[in-house]
């Protein structure tokens, strides 16, 4: 059963992912260190911290407003390439009420603002295999809850996959083969927004 997304819903998942990120900002900052800027982590902290105030003001909005509320904060306030793409993955769930679809409208949006794919190491190896997977699982009766924990799974073992390979987009493409076995911070830090998503979720 697709399950329709409520705007409570929302601002509570958003409010611990913030709580999530603060509390591997410095990991986040020192795997960027490693084949970035060495900013993922605290741009990332801020942009969700200055998510707070929105949330805490938007019970009585529609989950578009709420959604395209996050994509500005998200432009706005989160610096590097990592603004713009979550900016648009919230643009793109704004359209969307059902947690599946949102989801596959994250990763298209990414894919099209980033002009990526999976296996570049970016953020995209893990929101796509996640989105798709919990997609396919639901197509086929499967209930949403067991769905979103297997989909994680997915994500994890896309995650781990790429480490070993070299990146190709951003920054830590310059690294070349360098960028091995360094896990992406994007996709680390997506990572960390989906388990959020699945540890906190609901029927």
């Amino acid at each position: 059963m697709n399950k329709i997304v409520t705007t409570q819903e929302l601002i509570d998942i958003l409010k611990k992912i913030a709580s999530k990120i603060e509390m591997h900002e410095e990991e986040l900052t020192d795997l960027d260190r490693q084949i970035g800027d060495g900013d993922h982590g605290t741009n990332l902290k801020r942009g969700f911290h200055e998510l707070l105030p929105i949330l805490e003001s938007s019970s009585n909005k529609t989950t578009t407003e709420l959604l395209n509320s996050c994509s500005m904060i998200m432009m706005s306030k989160v610096g590097g390439s990592s603004g713009p793409l979550l900016a648009t993955a919230f643009m793109r769930m704004a359209k969307e009420t059902e947690l599946n679809k949102m989801l596959l409208a994250a990763a298209e949006g990414i894919k099209m603002r980033g002009k990526a794919a999976v296996g570049e190491k970016t953020m995209l190896d893990v929101l796509e295999p996640f989105a798709k997977t919990f997609d396919e699982l639901l197509q086929k009766g499967e209930n949403s809850k067991s769905a979103l924990e297997k989909a994680l799974k997915v994500a994890y073992d896309s995650k781990e996959s790429i480490k070993n390979k070299p990146a190709t987009k951003g920054r830590a493409s310059y690294l070349g083969e360098r960028s091995v076995g360094i896990v992406d911070p994007g996709s680390q830090s997506m990572y960390y927004i989906l388990e959020t998503l699945v540890e906190n979720y609901n029927d």
